[in-house]
């Protein structure tokens, strides 16, 4: 099991003193190898050289954004996997989105409380040394499909990273709820995660249609979406979702929600 003192960090931040900030935060809570950069680009190429454990970044960089940042490193075959934390000032929702629609494990204001740092890092630690779910089911989880639904792809990447480290092999994966259709028709699926804002028929409807077509009536409908504050218990239970997650998500969390959900239905 990783400690966090074995942990390569690389962190991009242009401001000398938000850098210092967060590097003495890291270093108070037993970090020590932290490899500062003025710009994304800069970060990217040295992380091909030695891949970091992790990597955070503002959201303003000099010559990126956060954003495209952590879309670059979601796209690389080499560094698609590394952990992310975005610590900045931005507020635009839209610009957040995109953070977190590509698997940001936090989203950390500046400045930042110590409370919403350390669990930040626990996020990332929860994430690195996740075991599998196979003992806590008891059933072989390399026979269970799952179907995964949203319209990010990189979202879907990330949603797949996390199922894969609990246990999951066996995925089909659709860009909307009418092309997850077709898939429901055709085998059966031991979990179905979907996203609640896409084009067309939204996450609500496509459970809608799951359970009113009698398509998969004892799969269980888990929701990811960074939306979850506007959605009741009432409207999730009409609609036959059986749990929420708030995006980005603990990864913690997320464990015992999916372990609760195989163990019931």
């Amino acid at each position: 099991m990783l400690a966090l003192e074995q942990l390569l960090i690389s962190l991009a931040e242009p401001s000398p003193v938000q850098a210092q900030i967060i590097t003495n935060a890291l270093q108070g809570m037993g970090a020590s190898q932290i490899e500062t950069h003025g710009s994304g680009r800069e970060l990217i190429e040295q992380a091909r050289l030695r891949r970091p454990s992790l990597v955070i970044s503002a959201y303003h960089l000099p010559d990126i954004t956060g954003a495209e940042l952590v879309q670059e490193l979601r796209d690389s075959e080499d560094l698609y996997d590394i952990p992310f934390i975005l610590i900045s000032s931005e507020t635009n929702p839209e610009r957040l989105e995109t953070i977190r629609q590509a698997g940001s494990l936090a989203i950390l204001p500046k400045p930042f409380t110590h409370e919403e740092f350390e669990q930040a890092m626990q996020s990332v630690m929860s994430f690195l040394n996740c075991d599998s779910l196979g003992a806590e089911v008891d059933a072989d989880m390399a026979l269970m499909n799952v179907l995964i639904v949203d319209d990010s792809s990189t979202s879907r990447h990330h949603i797949r990273q996390v199922l894969e480290k609990l246990g999951f092999e066996h995925f089909c994966e659709a860009a909307s709820s009418e092309a997850a259709i077709p898939y429901l028709e055709q085998e059966p699926f031991k979990l179905i995660v979907t996203d609640y804002h896409m084009p067309g028929m939204d996450g609500l409807d496509f459970a809608r249609h799951v359970r009113s077509s009698g398509l998969q009536p004892d799969t269980p409908l888990l929701m990811v979406t960074s939306d979850s504050d506007n959605l009741s218990k009432d409207e999730l239970e009409d609609a036959g979702i059986a749990a929420c997650c708030q995006k980005p998500f603990d990864m913690d969390k997320m464990r015992e929600l999916i372990r609760t959900l195989l163990n019931e239905y």
